[in-house]
């Protein structure tokens, strides 16, 4: 389409109450010279007619609100022929990203929750952090919102304690944490009290002086009050003219219906792009990394089918019990803390065909494709466990049910192994297995992708007749100590020939000299950028909750016994048989360097 010559004054627009689900937008190609680095309102003089609300995007689209679809005819024909499509409420509100540095413009970072163990020990830690790398905007302040009664200067003495400045050891250390500290305050309230989100909302617009307000709530609470605080904050508190996000933790529910209800709830008050669904793995590093290693490395392309994996393997294990949270613990168990939200989401990751773009929902899109095509999961295909009490060099470990917030009959699963299937072209037959548990012998997380044996091997004499000792294995260990390795066979040197497995390691401490970001501080970059790539959208939440639903509630009603096993081991030996039934080994239980 040829461009049009238009002229324009660029502004920032505040959201009307009055925008309507009736209201649509028209879109027109401008010159490349009115292009802008990211989408923002304007004011546009076409043909005698005022278009107050605007909006350039990215690519050169122009988009135009229109109200009333009775007029959409005559702009389509004053544009000759552009294009018309209908926009949300919210959307006007959303796409308006302001400039983070922007003189008129600030953020307000409210962490509801602020007395909580997430608050001191990751949320404000990964603020700092942030603030200390110069990535938040010029004009931002931070909220404490919690019910215990406490001043701005005790809140930053709380939140002095947790600060490190541990990217770098420069030397204004002290004055960056002090600077931070200074944009801190704390308001108390109820989490369900309007009055007291009103009167937050008034300390907010203060300390906000005029500018246009970007408003981030962050929900550091438990579940049962979430709806509680979205309402009183989206009723009270929302900005008045910028975005308002909502980031939410997990856990989103304890099944299907829960999960539907909550997000039923949420969205009375919310629109779907306001809600950002934390899982902090997908703020992991390596984990971020899965789609660089795999789409723009072309020796994997090739080889991330059934036709060379054999099975991939998704290991997560913690070498402390639950001590301090098994009340919270008990609730949920392994399952659901672990497998249906960080190794699922990371299981979707690695088996998604390759998204149309880098968009959010592009990438949200292909997840949700692979998690509508998993096969139920059987609960033949599942082994439950629970650690028990172990003495090991004189030093005696408790027992599950040793913590008095656990009743002492409880079936809590601490360990869980299963078995999935993708039931699509690429991953037909292929298996993958999860794996996670507590009080285990090591702390890791990692993925195990364990390819075909070659076929006709000429060198299967030289290798024993383990032939699993032969197989090429990648790992991409997520914690502790990134890495990515791939293991071939090798000569060894010498006369004869004898083959040994080797690793081509990167390990990223000795590769990298920049200490790796927590995942608090990429996701919370993320909420503020408005970057939705890492979070959960409420479909893929479905699909999730939809595959581990039955198999939870079958095994919780038929009150089926954890297989014990001993504080510190390597968990049941259910397991092992698990794996063997699908002629697999854990790739974990060997040495790998």
């Amino acid at each position: 389409m040829a461009a049009t010559p238009i002229s324009l004054s660029t502004h920032c627009c505040s959201s009307s109450s009055a925008y309507s689900d009736s209201t649509s937008i028209w879109s027109h190609q401008i010159p490349n010279n009115f292009l802008f680095p990211k989408p923002r309102y304007a004011s546009l003089q076409f043909k005698g007619n005022a278009f107050p609300n605007v909006v350039f995007m990215q690519d050169g689209a122009l988009a135009a609100t229109v109200t009333g679809l009775e007029n959409e005819a005559a702009h389509s024909k004053n544009l000759k022929g552009g294009l018309m499509s209908v926009t949300p409420p919210m959307e006007k509100n959303q796409i308006g990203n302001f400039d983070a540095n922007d003189d008129k413009s600030t953020v307000s970072i409210t962490v509801v929750g602020a007395s909580g163990d997430l608050a001191k020990k990751k949320i404000f830690p990964a603020l700092f952090a942030l603030y200390y790398e110069d990535c938040l905007p010029e004009h931002f302040t931070i909220f404490g919102y919690a019910r215990s009664k406490m001043t701005d200067a005790e809140l930053r003495n709380m939140v002095s304690r947790t600060l490190t400045c541990r990217i770098d050891k420069r030397e204004n250390c002290g004055e960056k944490m002090e600077q931070f500290l200074q944009r801190c305050f704390y308001h108390s309230g109820q989490y369900d009290s309007q009055e007291n989100f009103a009167e937050l909302d008034k300390t907010l617009k203060k300390h906000e002086a005029g500018r246009i307000s970007n408003r981030l709530f962050y929900l550091s609470i438990p579940p049962n009050i979430f709806v509680d605080a979205v309402k009183c904050a989206s009723l009270s508190a929302t900005a008045s003219a910028g975005w308002t996000r909502v980031i939410v933790e997990k856990p989103f529910g304890r099944d299907s219906e829960s999960s539907a209800a909550l997000t039923k709830s949420l969205k009375q008050y919310l629109t779907e792009d306001q809600i950002f669904r934390i899982d902090h793995y997908l703020g992991k590093e390596l984990v971020e990394n899965l789609s660089v290693l795999r789409f723009s490395n072309l020796i994997f392309e090739p080889l991330w089918s059934r036709q060379y994996i054999r099975n991939v393997q998704l290991i997560f294990s913690e070498d402390f019990g639950t001590e301090g949270r098994g009340g919270y613990f008990d609730h949920y168990g392994i399952m659901r803390d672990i497998m249906q939200n960080h190794l699922l989401q990371i299981l979707a990751l690695f088996a998604m065909e390759t998204p149309v773009s880098l968009d959010a929902e592009d990438i949200r899109n292909e997840k949700v494709k692979v998690l509508r095509s998993m096969r139920p999961i059987r609960a033949d295909d599942v082994i439950i466990g629970q650690y028990k009490s172990h003495t090991k060099g004189g030093v005696s470990y408790p027992g599950y049910t040793d913590d008095k917030t656990v009743p002492k009959d409880s079936l809590t699963p601490t360990f869980a192994a299963a078995a999935l299937f993708i039931d699509n072209a690429r991953w037909d037959g292929v298996p993958f297995l999860m794996k996670a548990g507590k009080a285990l012998h090591d702390k890791r997380a990692e993925i195990r992708v364990q390819f075909r044996n070659v076929p006709g091997n000429l060198y299967n004499r030289n290798s024993g007749t383990d032939l699993d000792q032969a197989t090429n294995e990648l790992v991409i260990r997520v914690q502790p100590d990134e890495a990515i390795y791939l293991k071939i066979n090798n000569k060894v040197p010498g006369l004869g020939m004898r083959l040994d497995q080797s690793n081509l390691n990167l390990l990223y401490k000795a590769r990298y000299s920049k200490e790796i970001p927590d995942a608090y501080e990429r996701l919370l970059l993320d909420a503020v950028e408005g970057e939705r790539r890492l979070f959960i959208r409420s479909d893929e939440l479905d699909a999730a909750w939809a595959l581990f639903t039955p198999v939870l509630k079958d095994l919780e009603e038929n009150r089926k016994v954890p297989e014990y096993y001993p504080y510190g081991s390597r968990g049941p030996v259910g397991a092992h048989y698990l794996a063997a039934r699908h002629n697999i080994k854990w790739g974990d239980l060997g040495v790998d360097e």
